[in-house]
């Protein structure tokens, strides 16, 4: 077992493992074969205890927030997994159910379960719940950060100049490949529960009870960990030369598309973060800006969710933001838009409905336009805590990549988390401001515009 980090692993319930016929993992977070250090845990212990491992899995209807678009991306992303563990002869178990009642049902055979780990609140809880239930050892094994979460710090950091250097000490531990093992015993002839059918992840998905207004992505963007290694080894090879150059020009498309398959667990952020490493000679500087991307910024934010209860919330903004936008609360705005017209793009601000067609159309949208996206909706509503809860719920229901800690971490952003005091402006305060001269100073907007025009109008069928 020295295999995986120890920083990685933690015991969630006091219980010796318990005679059973097979190891669990229950996979919910990491939802991929390969580089998952919960999965090669789970392989490591059915080997010490010789039993096969078997895989659970929990779909539920109500997810929070979700729709079928992100069940399309994630079913296609579990058609394969399935087949992969398949392949090295772990059984896989997709069954419907709030995913902490599957996992105890699976378990209730089982001489061990081993889980991933997720950083929002429901995810914690699930995992409290399998733990206390549970009649036999509930391990947790951190897969989704390159450094464990509390390994890097042990509180809610301010920004990411001070947990930068926390990870950079603990990166050359944890920045290691990982190697699959071999399983002793596969699980063929285990009699398990029926699994939902995996063949037409988007048939499956329409039979559950979802919201069926935001339509699945699958012409841009095809959920799995094949798709996310295609694409990503494209940019390696094409566009990681000019990333630093472009990152904040969404004319171009010099950008990983990794967000969205780090969110569903399809992708591990190591082996990307390796992957990116063996191009340093060509392209160093690209490589460490993208690596700072991956590493620092992205794990600030489950830094954040996981030691902010209120991480969803406008209290939870930090006090000289809340503090600066009351004090110009009855500034006046020339411009005030409903959440309704702002779905659909319908403001004067051609840039930002650009931006918007971008995220409905795509399920993406230029992380520079994310940025100015955002500081519009504060400074076209009535109140910021209305500015606030549209910003995340627009975000939550169209991005691919939405409800993620990088979510909840981004629209706090916008209202100055993880930032500091600007100048002192109308309706925003001292938080940071944006507007679209600078864009117009700063990168080819009218060519982003007809980028966008041409995505959703159907001319261009991915990137």
């Amino acid at each position: 077992m020295t295999r995986i980090a120890p920083a990685r692993v933690l015991a969630l319930n006091p219980c010796d493992t318990v005679d059973g016929q097979y190891v669990l993992y229950w996979m919910q977070q990491s939802q991929r074969v390969a580089t998952n250090h919960a999965l090669e845990y789970a392989v490591d212990l059915a080997n010490d205890l010789n039993r096969p491992l078997i895989v659970g899995f929990g779909l539920m209807d109500d997810y929070p927030e979700a729709n079928l678009r992100h069940h399309v991306f994630l079913l296609e992303g579990l058609q394969e997994t399935k087949q992969a563990l398949e392949e090295r002869g772990i059984a896989f178990v997709l069954r419907p159910g709030p995913p902490p009642q599957v996992a105890l049902d699976l378990a209730q055979r089982a001489c061990a379960v081993v889980c991933d780990r997720g950083y929002l609140r429901h995810q914690r809880a699930w995992r409290r719940e399998v733990a206390t239930s549970a009649k036999c050892r509930v391990v947790q094994v951190e897969s989704d950060v390159i450094v464990p979460v509390e390994a890097a710090s042990q509180k809610s950091e301010y920004a990411a100049r001070t947990l930068r250097p926390r990870i950079q000490r603990l990166l050359a531990e944890h920045l290691v490949e990982l190697e699959p093992a071999t399983l002793k015993h596969p699980a063929q002839g285990l009699k398990l529960p029926v699994s939902l059918d995996l063949h037409n992840p988007e048939s499956l998905a329409r039979s559950l009870k979802l919201d069926m207004s935001v339509e699945p992505v699958t012409r841009f963007f095809r959920g799995g960990t094949g798709a996310a290694e295609k694409l990503f080894h494209t940019f390696l090879a094409d566009r990681l030369k000019t990333y630093g150059k472009h990152r904040n020009q969404p004319q171009t498309n010099d950008v990983s598309h990794m967000s969205k398959y780090l969110h569903f667990g399809q992708i591990s952020p190591t082996w990307l973060a390796l992957e990116a490493r063996k191009h340093t000679d060509a392209a160093g500087d690209d490589v460490a800006t993208f690596i700072e991307e991956l590493l620092v910024r992205r794990e600030l934010s489950m830094n954040f969710t996981h030691f902010r209860d209120d991480y969803d919330r406008y209290d939870g903004l930090p006090g000289w933001a809340r503090q600066t936008l009351a004090a110009h609360r009855q500034d006046p705005r020339t411009n005030l838009y409903s959440p309704a017209q702002l779905e659909a793009a319908e403001t004067h601000d051609p840039y930002w409905n650009a931006a918007m067609k971008e995220m409905r159309h795509t399920g993406y949208m230029h992380n520079y336009m994310r940025m100015y996206w955002g500081k519009k909706i504060l400074e076209w509503s009535p109140t910021p805590e209305e500015a606030f809860a549209t910003a995340l719920a627009i975000n939550n229901k169209y991005f691919l990549d939405g409800r993620d800690a990088n979510s909840f971490a981004n629209i706090a952003w916008v209202f100055g988390q993880h930032d500091r005091p600007w100048g002192e402006r109308p309706i925003f305060g001292k938080v940071r401001y944006m507007n679209a001269r600078g864009l117009e100073r700063k990168c080819d907007i009218q060519a982003y515009v007809a980028k966008v025009e041409r995505l959703s109008g159907g001319l261009v069928k991915a990137w």
